[in-house]
């Protein structure tokens, strides 16, 4: 981290805390922090250079140990889940303020210093409103003016006060960590070269530098160094040639970073002809928790998770990561941009569009208490390159998460079910269920099926559906036969694990299941052959194209939504099991068949179940493709034309077999619920949330006069909550397809006792098959 010269300095203070190295920051949110800027200067840098002992742990060593500094043995190491660190951020605390009316505008003027001082004397939060309003208000016109006042809030605001303590925090962490200390380190050094292009004075400020041994250290809490300072250690390394440069990370270091240092290890080492390594990354992936402080009333609560959000609010890493994010590609796109200019000390991890928000599951629910609220963990992957192609969408996934969890919760198991049959178009979804996005995402799902099923027995499309058509049996006129296949979707039993007060959700498999219907509502087939060649066909369909149809159910993009809202379907039944025990907030929800709360949203507000079954009907009776082969010496030319979610089996597996499998996944999901957490040395973030109780009472005004006041965000969005349903009882109109999963009673621990948690949660998505229509063209061939 390095700043620019003119940047205000905060007094800081070492602390050592119990199982967590909390570097304390005395910052008040009376200054807005200086921005941190280029890694060179053409003027010499106002930074205070120190000694780093002196800098950092208030005390000045008598001698440098030997081989203190970070490992510098390889050009890239990684030491995954390092223990967490703090940081003081108290402009946080004003995260949720709503955007200014006008004629709080016209009040706040320009002159925040005014407002400051103001609020200096009174501590009333609505001085302290004002003067972010008036701060707003001076750069609204600049060229690098924000207008969107929640980005300005998040950016120029909470971001500008977070930066410089999290970056902070962090390089004094790792000051102590690695011993450097005594008189050979100095941080905030200052070092002079020359611009190879114009011959020009540049300077660059270095973190922490052992002067005799010419050991250069940057320190990043995330994981990028700027290309800005790489270039200037190549001009450094020229001029310098006994001269080392190490990278510290905080945070999975990302590809570009890795690659350019790299090179510059490769080309110095080319350079000066030697092995060791010259330019290294070392990776010490921590957690950093950011600490708010007293919560004000422009604290943001979310609504989300929340049982009766006029009562409490959620806070947590979740939020902050899932409303950054941008709603659209090409949203993100500019969003990642913006907050990357403004990152310097980490404070935005890997900027909003870091998180591959796609992949956003449920992890872990707590066990809910009357009064106390619910803490609960998800999981996601990190985007893989979040500058080009950066993750998006977290507050819709998100919603879904939650709106899904509540809906599970608050309609009798008896209403979920989707079916797609062309001869029941009366039979396509419950009423209830038919109003919220979980609906919606199974029947959705149901559909991309049939359309997965098609394609995957494609033989213009691959190998396997060629040696499929090659296998089918044939009628007496030579024509390959396929009888009509019902396909569904079913949860395999999941894998789980209640303890710490909650049960974390490890593994949630669907699995495709496949057969030759029977009844009255089977479509008829255009082709017929006997029962054996019936057996026959029905086990090639399960044999080459059931794996491929169940490989892209767990693992493709299309059915993302799918495992979304099944990993909420896991939590509310531990939710409603525990109620069933003891009374939670969510009891007056659970069985009310009222999911006014949750309807559907955004984009699908007005979704509605005919499309979706008018286009199955569509591809039932058209197909999907048309395509051509010669079978026996004709040519033929064929066509290629639900959803159950009322249990769900899971195994809770044993304490050793949780400990052996998922080591550190408990502590990884406590930290979630503090900071953005990475498990060991994967790919995959945890996020988490809890609600907080205390919420404070209503605003008062932010001025002194009677002016209206800003008011309390305690939402993330959404309309405001229903008055409490009034129970009804359990049961639907519709009638679900038949049940046929054997797996659906209670599952078992490893010593075969019963767990309260452990019993079918979820699971068939009976889903009455997609049949095949064919029509055929038969000519002789001409050969011969």
């Amino acid at each position: 981290m390095n700043r620019t010269a003119g940047a205000p300095r905060v007094p800081r203070t070492w602390l050592r805390a119990t199982l967590a190295v909390a570097a304390a920051t005395a910052v008040t949110c009376g200054g807005l922090p200086g921005f941190e800027g280029a890694a060179y200067a053409a003027k010499r840098p106002n930074v205070k250079t120190q000694r780093c002992d002196e800098k950092w742990l208030g005390r000045a060593y008598p001698t440098t140990p030997p081989n203190s500094g970070p490992p510098d043995t390889l050009p890239y190491e990684a030491w995954p889940n390092d223990e967490n660190y703090t940081y003081d951020n108290p402009a946080k605390a004003y995260d949720g303020l709503p955007a200014p009316t006008e004629a709080q505008r016209r009040k706040a003027g320009t002159n925040y210093r005014a407002w400051q001082r103001k609020y200096d004397k009174s501590g009333d939060p609505g001085d302290r409103a004002m003067e972010i309003y008036a701060r707003y208000n001076k750069q609204y016109n600049a060229s690098t003016g924000y207008k969107d006042f929640q980005r300005f809030l998040d950016v120029r605001y909470v971001g500008a006060h977070g930066n410089p303590a999290r970056g902070d925090a962090f390089e004094a962490r790792m000051v102590k960590k690695y011993n450097m200390v005594g008189p050979d380190w100095w941080c905030q050094d200052v070092l002079e070269y020359t611009d190879p292009e114009t011959g020009e004075k540049r300077y660059r400020v270095v973190d922490a530098r052992n002067r005799p041994r010419d050991h250069n250290v940057e320190m990043k809490s995330n994981g990028e160094v700027r290309k800005d300072q790489i270039d200037a250690d190549r001009q450094l390394a020229r001029e310098r040639p006994k001269s080392t440069y190490r990278y510290l990370t905080g945070a999975r270091t990302e590809k570009p970073t890795k690659d350019a240092i790299k090179q510059f290890d490769d080309d110095l080492k080319k350079q000066r002809g030697t092995n060791r390594t010259q330019a290294g990354v070392y990776e010490r992936r921590s957690n950093a928790i950011e600490r708010a402080g007293k919560p004000t009333v422009y604290t943001r609560y979310d609504k989300r998770f929340n049982a009766d959000p006029l009562k409490s609010g959620m806070r947590g890493p979740l939020f902050d990561q899932a409303l950054r994010s941008g709603r659209t590609p090409q949203e993100a796109y500019g969003l990642q941009r913006g907050y990357r200019q403004s990152n310097s000390g980490g404070y935005f991890g890997r900027g909003p569009g870091g998180i591959d928000f796609s992949t956003l599951e449920m992890n872990f629910v707590g066990k809910p208490v009357k009064g106390q609220g619910l803490r609960y963990s998800l999981k996601a992957d990190y985007a893989a390159d979040p500058d080009s192609k950066p993750g998006w969408g977290g507050e819709a996934k998100l919603t879904l998460a939650s709106d899904s969890f509540f809906t599970w919760l608050a309609l009798t198991p008896d209403k979920f079910w989707v079916n797609l049959n062309p001869v029941r178009p009366d039979l396509i979804l419950d009423k209830d269920f038919a109003r919220t996005d979980a609906g919606r995402v199974l029947l959705e799902a149901d559909l991309t099926l049939k359309h997965d099923y098609a394609d995957a027995m494609n033989p213009d499309k691959s190998e396997r559906g060629e040696r499929f058509w090659q296998a089918l049996p044939r009628t007496a006129s030579g024509q390959p036969c396929l009888p009509v296949i019902r396909q569904w979707i079913t949860p395999k039993t999941a894998q789980v694990r209640e303890q710490d007060g909650g049960i974390y959700i490890l593994d949630a498999p669907l699995k495709v299941n496949m057969e030759v219907p029977t009844g009255p509502d089977v479509p008829p087939s255009a082709c017929h052959i006997g029962q054996a060649e019936t057996k026959r066909a029905e086990a090639l369909v399960r044999s080459m194209i059931q794996p491929e149809l169940e490989r892209r159910v767990n693992e493709d993009a299309a059915y993302a939504d799918l495992r979304r809202v099944y990993s909420s379907r896991v939590a509310a039944e531990y939710v409603r099991r525990q109620d069933a025990v003891s009374p939670t907030d969510y009891h007056e929800i659970i069985d009310s068949n009222d999911v006014k709360r949750w309807p559907l949203r955004g984009e699908n507000r007005n979704w509605d179940k005919k499309t979706v079954y008018d286009k199955y009907l569509y591809s039932f009776q058209h197909g999907d493709y048309k395509f051509e082969r010669t079978y026996d010496g004709k040519v033929w030319i064929l066509s290629v034309g639900g959803v159950d979610f009322s249990k769900a089996p899971r195994r809770n597996i044993s304490r050793t077999q949780f400990t052996t499998r998922h080591p550190g996944l408990d502590t990884t999901t406590r930290t979630s619920q503090q900071a953005e957490v990475t498990y060991r040395d994967s790919d995959e973030v945890y996020l988490g949330g809890t609600t907080d109780e205390n919420v404070p009472s209503p605003a008062p005004s932010p001025t002194p006069t009677h002016e209206p006041a800003p008011s309390p965000t305690h939402s993330g969005g959404g309309p405001a909550p229903a008055p409490h349903p009034t129970r009804t009882p359990g049961g639907g109109t519709g009638t679900p397809p038949a049940d046929h999963t054997p797996d659906g009673g209670l599952a078992h621990t490893g010593s075969d006792t019963p767990v309260g948690l452990i019993a079918g949660v979820a699971a068939a998505l009976a889903v009455a098959g997609a049949a095949l229509v064919w029509w055929m063209r038969r000519r002789r061939s001409s050969a011969g």
